[in-house]
């Protein structure tokens, strides 16, 4: 019994000393780290965790517009291929819209058209487009204005040279680390720290701004804050005003915030939605920016949006992923976990899927065989 009494008080002490490390070296955050993902059993952020943290509410249309079904909605059973890929990759929603009708949709794990669920990094390309509503609405001069007008944490050196337009297109040059797995990395601390703006604002430059792509979150959080420094409003008001009512959104959606005192969304990513509202998103873009007719964000800024900013790097323009297939230009918004809305303009396709994994990583920005099975599958289902 002493025996047993000691070891408790011994992992007491030692629990304490651990803590308190954690507070006095400023990693604390790992302690909600610890409590929201590793012990639910996760290595990584997760399709539902959002209910483990803050978030904001945005609210659906007053006039929600359902998409409707196709002639020959789910007329066409998924190919043995995409049958396995849904098992091995557990998607949760893969929907195919064709002439702007819903042709095929699927549910899986549990889970209904209405489902909530983490879109991760596909919230890159609302924030972008975001910024580019906030030139048309006269509150950014334009892509070229310095970042150091709306942050001053970055008006000296070489950040004092970089742009609204270079976080937007992932140039901003600075020393973001994209290491999802590393408990110790920037990526992580960002995802649970409860003031994102100071771990932001401590940011360094890694070299000139503007010259290359190199895929950094940071860059969006960075954009983030330069657009609500701009429109002084909320991001997610920003949001529900100019993209999500007037697309007509069937749901409410949530975006997870830093914490309840700093109200800051985690802006490269963690919009909670379903497949069919994330979809609008890619409708606006194919229909270069209109919706019903009316002009929603201004299609020069479109056209920008899905145009490569760099020749060598023609994987992404701003805020979009781009991708030839078939002799055809995709552009698409991207996920952590294989999470896709995939346009083709031409064809008049929009394809979505969520889920709980994607094929093995080839390298952070690579694209991921999955995606290419996602499209190539789809195509062949519309062609029986």
């Amino acid at each position: 019994m002493k025996f047993l009494k000691k070891t408790l008080k011994f992992i007491a002490i030692l629990l304490a000393i651990i803590v308190a490390a954690l507070y006095i070296t400023d990693t604390d955050y790992l302690l909600k780290a610890v409590r929201t993902i590793y012990l639910t059993g996760h290595s990584t952020a997760y399709l539902e965790d959002y209910k483990k943290f803050d978030n904001q509410s945005i609210a659906g249309s007053s006039t929600p517009q359902p998409w409707p079904n196709h002639k020959n909605y789910n007329t066409v059973e998924a190919t043995d291929a995409l049958k396995k890929a849904h098992n091995d990759w557990k998607s949760i929603a893969y929907v195919i819209i064709k002439n702007d009708s819903v042709w095929f949709e699927e549910y899986y794990d549990g889970f209904n058209a209405n489902s909530k669920t983490n879109s991760f990094s596909m919230a890159k390309s609302y924030v972008s487009g975001l910024m580019f509503k906030a030139i048309q609405d006269g509150y950014i001069k334009s892509i070229d204005q310095p970042v150091c007008d709306f942050l001053p944490a970055f008006c000296d050196g070489n950040a004092a040279k970089m742009t609204v337009g270079d976080l937007s297109s992932m140039a901003s040059g600075t020393n973001w680390d994209e290491a999802y797995y590393s408990p110790l990395s920037i990526t992580t601390r960002a995802y649970f720290d409860d003031d994102l703006a100071k771990v932001m604002n401590g940011l360094k430059m890694e070299k000139d701004p503007g010259q290359a792509f190199k895929y950094a979150s940071g860059d969006t959080q960075m954009l983030a804050m330069v657009v609500e420094k701009a429109t002084g409003k909320k991001l997610y008001t920003y949001l529900e005003e100019s993209f999500w009512k007037p697309l007509g959104s069937e749901n409410e959606t949530l975006w997870q915030v830093d914490s309840e005192d700093h109200d800051l969304v985690k802006a490269y990513c963690c919009i909670a939605s379903n497949a069919k509202d994330f979809a609008r998103y890619g409708k606006l873009f194919k229909d270069h920016g209109k919706w019903n007719g009316k002009t929603i964000l201004d299609s020069t800024f479109v056209a920008k949006s899905i145009t490569p900013r760099f020749s060598e790097s023609p994987e992404y323009g701003y805020g979009w992923w781009l991708k030839k297939q078939f002799g055809k230009d995709f552009f698409m918004m991207r996920g952590h976990l294989g999470q896709y809305v995939i346009v083709q303009p031409e064809d008049n396709i929009i394809i979505v899927r969520l889920g709980h994994k994607k094929s093995p990583d080839a390298g952070v920005g690579v694209f991921t065989n999955d995606i290419s099975l996602y499209i190539e599958e789809a195509y062949k289902m519309m062609r029986k």
